[in-house]
């Protein structure tokens, strides 16, 4: 009796530790032909961050990044109509090349991307920044999706 009210209990704790909002459950919305229903630059920027979180959901620290950071790697990005990445490169970086490598390789691994809305597009093509929070251990949180930081 006592050994299944603590498996409850520590059972609660972890679900009561989920409820960040990185949304690793959360499919992502598109239509048949994989084109994501997001008719928004910053709803499809969303979308995209809640699939990099999915994708590498090792990587992710779930609740609230600790108030002094390891690392801050801004990344601009490129997607073709088709859902592909063209390009991408470090904007902002404090030269940790760990975090840097951390944040391209987790933006690779999750492409191809659902296909942005014709709507979205210029010349064929969606450029996006997004921001990587690194804690001290070096897993992270994209500021699209990240839960607010804690205080000092």
């Amino acid at each position: 009796m006592i050994k299944n009210r603590i498996a409850i209990g520590m059972a609660a704790l972890i679900l009561a530790g989920c409820g960040g909002r990185t949304l690793l459950d959360k499919p992502a919305e598109t239509t048949q032909d994989g084109t994501s229903m997001a008719d928004t630059v910053g709803a499809y920027r969303e979308a995209l961050a809640n699939r990099i979180v999915q994708v590498n959901s090792t990587k992710v620290y779930v609740g609230r990044p600790q108030a002094l950071l390891r690392s801050v790697v801004v990344v601009k990005y490129v997607v073709d109509a088709n859902g592909g990445l063209v390009r991408s490169e470090i904007l902002r970086s404090n030269r940790d090349r760990a975090t840097e490598t951390t944040a391209l390789a987790s933006l690779r691994s999750t492409a191809p991307f659902p296909k942005p809305a014709p709507a979205l597009l210029r010349k064929g093509q969606l450029e996006l920044m997004e921001t990587w929070l690194f804690n001290n251990d070096g897993r992270f949180q994209l500021r699209t999706i990240a839960e607010a930081q804690m205080d000092e």
